[in-house]
């Protein structure tokens, strides 16, 4: 193993110490036999080897080509997993439901999760993703919202499922580390097919900074906002990041509306 070890180092990653942790991140994500499961960033395998133990169908998807041919060694004899060298960020995923866990590295986190939410069409499940404590704070909190959150929001539930000291990786990160979890939502609050038009509907009232009633013209008129204010349960002053995934859903459902009269 100490091949890898400049690999490693270059890419700023942080691996799980312990098997038991992994065993047990993989049964809280309720992995079932022959469930499809894509782990990003296989790193030494300790995940990868917990989620055989479950009986996954396994996509291990590593950029670093050291660790990706020391996974292809490790687990060769092994039907069910198949390593491919790509950046996750780039790479395509699954044609069929899938669930994602994953140990992300911190650098990468949100150009991982952008990849692979930017489009509620691709058939993900759930994901269980170690992430920095931070990053996940901020991408599950009602209050201050971020445009990232208000958009994954539409179609899953997002949430911290618990909390991991940084003595649970070598080497230790400076920071504390949590795992995020997205579920698929049974009811989205908006369809599939409009994303793109939700994302440019969001984009451009997040990026202006000033209360809704200015930021959403011309989709919605500042009396309009002004009128759906109290009964969608926000300030009529309100900033954009003051308001929570559901107003957001409903905010552009009356806005689509309007713009198909």
């Amino acid at each position: 193993m100490a091949a890898s070890r400049p690999a490693r180092e270059a890419a700023g990653r942080h691996f799980l110490r312990s098997k038991r942790l992994a065993t047990d991140l993989v049964a809280e994500a309720e992995i079932r036999r022959g469930d499809l499961v894509v782990e990003i960033g296989g790193g030494t395998g300790v995940l990868t080897k917990a989620l055989a133990q479950a009986g996954a169908d396994l996509l291990v998807i590593e950029r670093d080509p050291v660790l990706a041919s020391e996974l292809r060694s490790r687990f060769a004899q092994l039907a069910a997993i198949e390593i491919v060298e790509a950046d996750a960020a780039e790479h395509d995923w699954p044609d069929r439901p899938f669930a994602v866990i994953a140990n992300l590295p911190f650098a990468r986190s949100g150009a991982i999760l952008a990849r692979l939410l930017s489009s509620p069409s691709v058939p993900l499940r759930r994901a269980h993703l170690i992430v920095q404590w931070e990053f996940a704070v901020k991408h599950t909190a009602v209050w201050p919202s971020t445009v990232r959150s208000i958009y994954w929001r539409a179609w899953y539930d997002v949430s911290i499922a618990r909390r991991l000291d940084r003595s649970a990786f070598s080497p230790p990160p400076s920071v504390d580390s949590a795992v995020l979890r997205l579920e698929r939502r049974g009811r989205p609050r908006v369809p599939v097919g409009l994303n793109e038009s939700y994302w440019r509907f969001l984009t451009r009232a997040f990026a202006a900074r000033e209360p809704l009633r200015r930021t959403l013209r011309p989709s919605l008129s500042p009396l309009e906002v002004k009128r759906l204010a109290p009964a969608l349960g926000f300030s009529p002053e309100a900033r954009p990041w003051e308001v929570d995934a559901e107003q957001w859903a409903k905010l552009f459902a009356f806005a689509s509306q309007r713009a198909a009269r």
